[in-house]
């Protein structure tokens, strides 16, 4: 007798693997996953940034602009296909913050979740690493917002859902969402609107693993799934079989920031954001961000330690 639960498993894995086999060749022809990098983008010295650094600051590393980052998956920081070169959005990001600061980038790949332990000992200058601006992490640390943070409304490339805004959009619509993430939370905020309102309710799906979610897409048992945007933006260049109809704030209704992370009070922060306010004027910002299909994160400007996602 056929146990069923481990046989679908079983199903999972051999497509997962396919998919990432088949798939991953496909989105090299759109993402350079080389430890060359020749296109990555470089910016000039700005003299304004370097001014800005506290004269009481020390970098870790003289010369150099020591930052740490997580390699947890394209298009914002992977390994290259040398499995030891990180490549990815952020990294060309810290590229360009080091040129502007006139300095020689030195990355240091971590776990996402040992970056604040080794920011505070010293261990790096900062973090580029997709970390979101909170008030209980600005206790700790200050942040120079160089992206939103962004999650994203992705459908089967033929679906006739065509965009997905606001609250009413996604009524009555099965979305597949992780449980306990922030996104599940926001959603759960937009079905008591629509109930609300009268409108039909969501019908929030949940699965064990990112394969079943997209087999859940691509056979009709779910029409939308809602996840980091990146992630997205990547399995759609990777698979061909889904597309972007909305994104959704890490803080909606407000605007969530990611931002660059450095310890509390050392006098980088300020430094950093003019250094990307400068890219952003000399239309360096928009070439990295279109670089990695990541223009729809982009912000108007920098800043210094704004409001953050509050305190749960």
């Amino acid at each position: 007798m056929t146990n069923r639960p481990a046989f679908r498993n079983f199903l999972l894995t051999v497509l997962a693997s396919t998919l990432t086999f088949f798939g991953t060749a496909q989105a090299d022809e759109v993402f350079d996953l080389s430890p060359e990098q020749p296109a990555r983008i470089r910016a000039e010295k700005n003299d304004a940034a370097i001014s800005a650094i506290s004269k009481d600051f020390t970098f870790v590393s003289p010369g150099k602009f020591t930052v740490a980052v997580s390699p947890g998956g394209p298009p914002l920081a992977t390994y290259a296909i040398d499995a030891k070169t990180v490549v990815g959005a952020d990294p060309d990001y810290a590229s360009a913050i080091a040129d502007s600061l006139g300095l020689e980038l030195e990355l240091v790949p971590v776990a996402w979740i040992d970056w604040p332990l080794g920011l505070v000992s010293g261990k790096y200058d900062a973090v580029i690493s997709n970390v979101g601006v909170t008030e209980q992490r600005k206790e700790k640390f200050d942040f120079s917002t160089y992206r939103q943070g962004l999650h994203g409304f992705f459908v089967k490339s033929d679906s006739p859902i065509s965009a997905i805004k606001e609250p009413k959009d996604a009524a009555g619509l099965r979305i597949i969402v992780g449980a306990g993430t922030n996104q599940e939370r926001i959603l759960l905020r937009w079905n008591d609107e629509n109930v609300v309102a009268g409108l039909k309710p969501l019908e929030l799906q949940y699965y064990d693993d990112e394969a079943a979610s997209l087999l859940a897409v691509s056979s009709g048992r779910a029409e939308v799934i809602v996840q980091p945007h990146a992630q997205l933006v990547y399995i759609a260049a990777r698979d061909h079989n889904i597309k972007r109809v909305g994104t959704l704030s890490a803080g909606w209704p407000d605007r969530s920031d990611v931002a660059i992370t450095t310890k509390k009070g050392s006098g980088l922060a300020d430094a950093l954001t003019v250094a990307t306010n400068g890219l952003i004027e000399e239309g360096v910002y928009a070439k990295i961000l279109d670089h990695w299909q990541l223009a729809e994160e982009a912000l108007p400007k920098s800043e210094t330690n704004p409001p953050g996602l509050p305190k749960s």
